[in-house]
């Protein structure tokens, strides 16, 4: 039941991305050359909700998972996730007010939806030089076409809705009057520029729940593998799939973990020491003799490794990597003990282990 569930989604998801962005551009076609709604107030509902909130949530569900070196690494760094879930709350949040309504807000709180809106748009086509550009085009560019048709939306009824006196007691909302009395060409350049303030504000709040100024920046930055990443260096001396802390202890200083020679792995040279070689001919032996066993050990382990990635920074530390080696040595001992009980040749086995084939 669970995998039927798990089918459903992944083809109503897969169905979604892959008809939208042609729904939605024809969508802002239609509303930049006609001020008449050509699909029925129930259709548009079902379009937007789809092409907004139904795409959003398929992504943060989908590739919001995991940030290291092996594997698909998140978009947004887990520590700094925050900010981004309420940069993209706030933009859908407006959206959502301004739906399929007939009277404007009060034009301090117009002016906040609208930059809301731009801010959505600029932040999707930032995504464009952080994510892959297929899934920029499923994703982003459809959500980019909806907020930019609500911003038309919104801009019409503002004319043909505003009819305020200039001028009132508060500054603010003179302001905010007159800046939605302009002509588009005028009008949108300053909302942009209104983004900047926002943000400031946003980041001001979220200091209180831990958030660091920077968060927004670091929450691009702070990834593997993506346009904006920054942490792809950690990444150089990382073996997927390979013996996770042995080779972490290999990298400490060399009068205490002893390396022998470099080795190969995955196209790359390693550093190994005889606690590496050991573990892995260990492992070559239980992969020979039991195979199923092998296949859990493995598994597990690497739930290990995914530890070891994320936070390779602090392992890559000299003396983290003495400490691992020390606290390997009783495995170590256990696994050579078991070579020499149940391998013919131990020695012969260890020895070959890590150097290039061929």
């Amino acid at each position: 039941m669970g995998n039927i569930i798990s089918n459903m989604f992944f083809y109503l998801a897969a169905g979604i991305a892959l008809t939208m962005p042609l729904l939605a551009f024809i969508s802002l076609i239609l509303t930049v050359f006609s001020e008449k709604k050509r699909l029925k107030k129930v259709g548009t509902i079902i379009l937007e909700t789809l092409g907004v909130f139904g795409l959003t949530f398929i992504f943060f569900f989908i590739s919001e998972t995991g940030n290291n070196c092996c594997g698909e690494s998140a978009a947004f760094s887990p520590e700094h996730r925050l900010s981004v879930l309420v940069i993209v709350g706030s933009c859908m949040a407006a959206y959502y007010l301004t739906m399929n309504r007939s009277i404007i807000a009060a034009p301090l709180l117009e002016v906040i939806y609208n930059v809301l809106l731009v801010l959505g748009v600029v932040f999707n086509l930032i995504l464009l030089f952080h994510l892959d550009l297929e899934y920029w085009f499923l994703g982003c560019f459809s959500i980019i076409c909806f907020f930019i048709i609500r911003l038309i939306q919104n801009f019409r009824l503002i004319k043909a809705e505003l009819n305020l006196e200039l001028y009132s007691d508060s500054a603010l909302d003179n302001m905010a009057k007159s800046i939605l009395k302009l002509n588009a060409w005028n009008q949108y350049p300053i909302i942009l520029i209104l983004v900047i303030p926002l943000l400031m504000v946003i980041a001001c709040i979220l200091l209180l729940f831990g958030q660091e100024p920077d968060s927004l920046i670091k929450a691009f930055t702070d990834t593997y593998k993506h346009g904006f990443s920054q942490l792809d260096y950690q990444c150089d001396n990382v073996e997927c799939g390979g013996h996770y802390l042995c080779s972490v202890a290999a990298q400490g200083h060399t009068n205490v973990v002893k390396p022998i020679r470099y080795g190969h792995r995955n196209g790359g040279l390693i550093i190994c020491n005889r606690q590496l070689l050991i573990s892995n001919a260990f492992e070559e032996m239980i992969l020979e003799k039991l195979p199923r066993s092998h296949r859990v050990i493995r598994r597990n382990y690497d739930k290990v490794g995914d530890v070891v990635k994320s936070h390779y920074h602090l392992f890559s530390i000299k003396w983290i990597s003495d400490l691992v080696y020390i606290f390997m040595k009783p495995l170590e001992w256990i696994f050579l003990i078991s070579l020499y009980l149940f391998v013919r040749n131990p020695e012969s086995k260890i020895a070959k282990q890590y150097l290039q084939k061929g």
